[in-house]
Parts: C-alpha cells; sequence; structure tokens
C-alpha cells in the first residue's frame, strides 16, 4: 500500500483540526514539552523565558521580548509539535520585538512525537486557555492592544480560541499557512489577516477561496498570497515578516 507524503499527511491533519475539533480527550505531553524547554531556554538570544500557569496550576513555558516603547504585544503561535522559538517562529518573534512590539511567544500543547496528527484536535481546549492566559499576562504588562500571529496548526489552535471567545481582547489575528476554512466569522470580533505562499500546502491552497468569501463578513480583514513562499517561508521570511507587520501597523497604531 502506497504511503501519504509526510507533508501532505501533517496538511491533511491541520485540515482535519480546522473542521473537526473535538472534546479534549488526550493529555499534552508534558514530558516532551519540559524536554522541548530544556533544550531552548539556555540559547535565547532575545527575550527571556517566562513560565505561564493555567487554572489547573499547570505552568508552561513563554519567550518575552519587550520593547520599553511598545504600546501593543503579539502573541506568536508555533505549529505542530514544535516550540517557540522554532525558525519562522523566532524569525517573527525576534523581527517584531525589534519594530515595535513587546512579543509573546507561547509553548503549545504537544503530543508525543510518534502521536498520530489528528489527535492534535483534541488538545484544541488546552491550546486555548493557553491563547486566554498570554494574552490576559500582556495586558498585565500594561499593554493596550494584543494581536495572535500564528502558523499551520498553531492558525488552527488560534481560530478555534477565537470562534469560541468572541469577546476575548484580541485587536488582530494573522493566521499563517492555515489549512481549510475560517468557520464562523459571524463570531469573530477581531480582524484577520490570512497569509500563505504561493507553493503553500495543499490544503492551504485549496481552502483559500473559502477563507475570502469568509473574510468579507470579518470587517478589517484582508488576505495576501505571498510569490515563491512555501509552508514554511524559507528563504521569504524577511517578507513574511513585512507582511505581518504592515497589517499589525495599520490595525493596532491608530
Amino acid at each position: 500500500m502506497p504511503t501519504m507524503n509526510p507533508l501532505r499527511a501533517l496538511a491533511a491533519a491541520c485540515l482535519i483540526a480546522a473542521f473537526f475539533p473535538v472534546p479534549a480527550l488526550a493529555q499534552a505531553d508534558y514530558a516532551r514539552e519540559k524536554r522541548l524547554a530544556d533544550e531552548i531556554t539556555p540559547g535565547i538570544v532575545v527575550g527571556d523565558a517566562v513560565w505561564l500557569e493555567l487554572k489547573s496550576g499547570r505552568r508552561f513555558l513563554a519567550i518575552y521580548a519587550a520593547d520599553p516603547k511598545a504600546v501593543s504585544g503579539v502573541i506568536v503561535v508555533h505549529g505542530l509539535g514544535l516550540h517557540p522559538d522554532w525558525n519562522l517562529i523566532g524569525a517573527l518573534r525576534t523581527q517584531l520585538s525589534e519594530q515595535g512590539y513587546a512579543t509573546l511567544s507561547v509553548q503549545m500543547p504537544v503530543l508525543a512525537a510518534d502521536a498520530p496528527r489528528e489527535r492534535y484536535a483534541e488538545l484544541f481546549p488546552e491550546a486555548a486557555e493557553r491563547l486566554g492566559a498570554a494574552a490576559a499576562w500582556l495586558h498585565g504588562k500594561g499593554l493596550r492592544k494584543i494581536a495572535i500571529v500564528s502558523h499551520s496548526m498553531g492558525a488552527s489552535m488560534s481560530h478555534y480560541y477565537l470562534s469560541r471567545a468572541p469577546a476575548a481582547r484580541i485587536d488582530a489575528w494573522v493566521a499563517i499557512g492555515m489549512s481549510g476554512e475560517i468557520t464562523l466569522p459571524q463570531k469573530f470580533r477581531t480582524p484577520v489577516f490570512d497569509l500563505y505562499g504561493e507553493k503553500d500546502w495543499p490544503a492551504v491552497l485549496d481552502g483559500a477561496a473559502k477563507r475570502t468569501a469568509a473574510l468579507r463578513a470579518i470587517r478589517g480583514s484582508g488576505q495576501m498570497q505571498v510569490a515563491g513562499a512555501d509552508h514554511f517561508f524559507a528563504g521569504v521570511e524577511a517578507e513574511m515578516v513585512r507582511q505581518v507587520r504592515q497589517f499589525l501597523d495599520s490595525r493596532l497604531k491608530r
């Protein structure tokens, strides 16, 4: 029997997660999270490791990069099974912190490395709680406006959070490489920027037209395809950051 290309399998998992979120059945692999934290925290160059807490008392890692002049903050959200300083995410959090924003890159819940990718939908409720805790933490720093910038599975997790918390104090959302559709647009009070690559995953490209239709119902929203970019914006990270910053400036600095 032929096997599915790993990237296509991951794209399919993101699509399933976007459409069929289910109640929390799986527990995050907290031991794996600890290993990730132990690996990356000694090498943090920009920003500082901070630990946020859920209602259960469980703590999770975030990396905070302050800007003394910043009046707005950005929650940066990684994709499936990764960490808050991984490649594309590291570029976003560090470069946005150099361009007038305080950034908080958060560790999303992960499963074991060999876990079926479609099971990540079961972690969405905890992911939403982490995003809420991150937003509250940034507001506690006195930042007036907060945005979420999320990639891939992190975008699906952010979609879950925002579509179920319309009163959340989030002022803008950038979804990078999001698979599938934006559902329940009528519940959104947050402007959305849908950013994806010309050579993105099939699930991202195939859903672009439907996301465009949904964005028309969300005031202040937009969509952009970056020429030549793949799902991870390899080699065009600067253009990705430029597009993200341009949208954030238009929504957070007015």
